[in-house]
């Protein structure tokens, strides 16, 4: 059986427990995160770690500490008990619409990016201003990626597809 490393600043000794993974759902951290719109690389941003340990993280039986818990609340802007595994599946009616409206806002900002018609560039600015009254906190979104498309898991990059001369590796022998 394995078991996880928690670090607790606050615990006596080492400072670890060692928790043991379960095999029923704990938390919703990657439903959530996704329904709000937010990149794993924005929450590790937020949380101070990287993107791997993220993906770790909200992976649904990954036990962690309350405290733990309460960063990822902080970082997703929702309230803690939605975090948790509940009877129903979908969000609360609030947090449901502050997602909606994230997920409207982001579509302005990439309208207003994207037009040339100044018709339609005062339209969605209102659009915009509009939205920023209803929920004021939409002020720090930014708009969808345009660039490109987004890779599968099973894809390689474009730096996996280009070829090294041998003579980079001429050096690595020697």
């Amino acid at each position: 059986m394995s078991v996880v490393n928690c670090s607790v600043p606050a615990a006596g000794g080492n400072g670890h427990v060692e928790v043991p993974p379960t095999a029923c759902p704990l938390h919703r951290l990657g439903s959530v995160r996704r329904l709000q719109g937010i990149s794993p690389r924005s929450v590790a941003r937020h949380l101070g770690t990287d993107v791997a340990t993220v993906r770790r993280e909200e992976q649904e039986t990954s036990d962690m500490l309350l405290s733990r818990l309460y960063e990822w609340q902080r970082a997703l802007d929702v309230p803690a008990s939605e975090l948790l595994v509940d009877t129903g599946d979908s969000l609360s009616t609030p947090v449901m619409r502050r997602a909606q409206l994230v997920r409207v806002m982001k579509t302005a900002l990439a309208i207003l990016e994207e037009t040339e018609q100044e018709s339609v560039r005062r339209m969605v600015q209102t659009l915009i201003a509009q939205l920023t009254e209803i929920m004021p906190e939409l002020e720090g979104v930014g708009p969808w990626h345009t660039v490109g498309r987004r890779r599968r898991r099973d894809e390689l990059g474009v730096a996996a597809q280009r070829r090294l001369s041998e003579d980079v590796f001429v050096d690595l022998v020697d």
